[in-house]
């Protein structure tokens, strides 16, 4: 099959010509655009989906709201600098363009330590492993790739957001859910061909007692594995458990909540003490995505809605089932929607013959899952999707008094 995206660049990018965008503000981006200088390649801005994010230049810089590029750049040469190549690339396709580029070779010799950036080294490190290995695998149909995988380790959280989109403000019995959790991510591990990043969430992942040994335990199967804990700041480490992980591929993402985020200072600290890698953010204002309800949508319309989802490969992890998000995952094991098997893969009960091509199917998939119907959407930018139920932009960590109430379907 023919790629949108091509991968020898460089050259082609010295060139006068027209001008030359890097497609996203991720972090990777920065790196991206350290190297085009390096090599001599004259950058002329950046573009992202959000439109709330187009408000400020970023390393000084201009940033479009790419679906508007076109009144900006009729034509335009793009170097993707996000992991999710394919949906950005096909995107530039349907707005017109033609010379679009993955990042591969710009950053295949690049040296984090010689530059500076917004972000601690260790964790530009990772994610720019990780975006290489990502467009790596977009020139290669025959390997089935994981960008990341969400371990969900508990669904007890020290928040209740009523805004939640994981789902957390419905769980009346939260509990923790780690059990055969190794087993599981040996199951995934051997039936795929490369995973990117085993992402530590929950709710909150440090409401899980055990939390540090499930990293550890995960480590301890495959040192290379690089694992990245999400956390809201709520609770600090204690002091053993950060230096447990002193020279493993283990990095933090913190979302500052504000007063909520009471012990982030604490956190923060601790992980400087003992050279742990971070990226502190405040939290933005959410796209509305948290209801579960059945919208009765066309198959054009739930293909609508999945191909502007901006979540469809937070491939996550839950008791044993692996779902294409944590939306659909987290819906099922609350039974707030009809229970259907094209929605997961069950890495226990699914016949090990079967296995490998299960996942395949489902992490290929580009059409939608049944499930989908259930979700208000979850675009990059409500303000231009064209098949959205939510309320958009809506103020991050509202917090509900109690639980929320929800159908159940038995």
């Amino acid at each position: 099959m023919n790629k949108i995206a091509k991968y020898n660049c460089i050259e082609n990018l010295k060139k006068e010509g027209n001008p030359i965008i890097i497609v996203t503000l991720v972090e990777e981006a920065e790196a991206v655009l350290n190297s085009c200088r390096e090599l001599g390649i004259n950058v002329t801005a950046f573009c992202d989906s959000e439109s709330r994010k187009t408000k400020d230049k970023f390393c000084g810089l201009d940033v479009v709201h790419t679906p508007a590029l076109k009144k900006h750049y009729p034509d335009a040469r793009f170097i993707i600098a996000n992991p999710n190549i394919k949906d950005c690339s096909r995107q530039l396709s349907e707005l017109g363009y033609d010379e679009i580029y993955s990042s591969l070779e710009i950053l295949e010799k690049y040296d984090v330590n010689k530059h500076t950036h917004k972000w601690p080294v260790p964790y530009m490190a990772q994610k720019i492993t990780v975006a290489k290995s990502t467009h790596s695998s977009y020139f290669d149909e025959k390997k089935t790739f994981l960008r990341s995988i969400d371990i969900m380790i508990t669904t007890k959280c020290s928040m209740n957001c009523a805004n939640c989109c994981n789902l957390m403000q419905f769980y009346v019995d939260a509990k923790n859910t780690d059990e055969k959790i190794i087993e599981a991510v040996d199951t995934l591990s051997s039936n795929v061909d490369y995973i990117g990043e085993f992402r530590i969430i929950g709710g909150e992942p440090l409401m899980n007692k055990d939390w540090w040994k499930i990293i550890n335990n995960i480590l301890e199967k495959d040192s290379n594995r690089k694992i990245l804990v999400y956390t809201n700041g709520t609770i600090c480490p204690k002091d053993e458990h950060l230096e447990s992980f002193k020279g493993k591929n283990v990095n933090f993402y913190i979302t500052d909540y504000g007063k909520l985020s009471k012990n982030v200072e604490k956190m923060e600290e601790g992980l400087k003490r003992y050279g742990i890698g971070y990226m502190r953010k405040p939290a933005d204002n959410w796209v509305d995505c948290s209801n579960v309800r059945q919208h009765k949508r066309s198959v054009a319309r739930l293909k609508q809605v999945f191909k502007e989802c901006c979540a469809k490969t937070y491939y996550t992890l839950l008791n044993g089932r692996l779902y294409t998000c944590p939306f659909i995952a987290n819906a099922a094991n609350l039974k707030a929607l009809p229970d259907n098997k094209a929605d997961y893969v069950d890495l226990f009960s699914e016949k090990k013959e079967n296995l490998k091509n299960r996942i395949r199917r489902l992490v290929n998939m580009d059409a939608f899952f049944p499930a989908c119907d259930f979700c208000d959407g979850r675009p990059n930018d409500p303000t231009t999707a064209k098949e959205y139920a939510g309320k958009g932009f809506i103020k991050a960590a509202i917090q509900a008094p109690g639980k929320l109430p929800f159908k159940e379907y038995k």
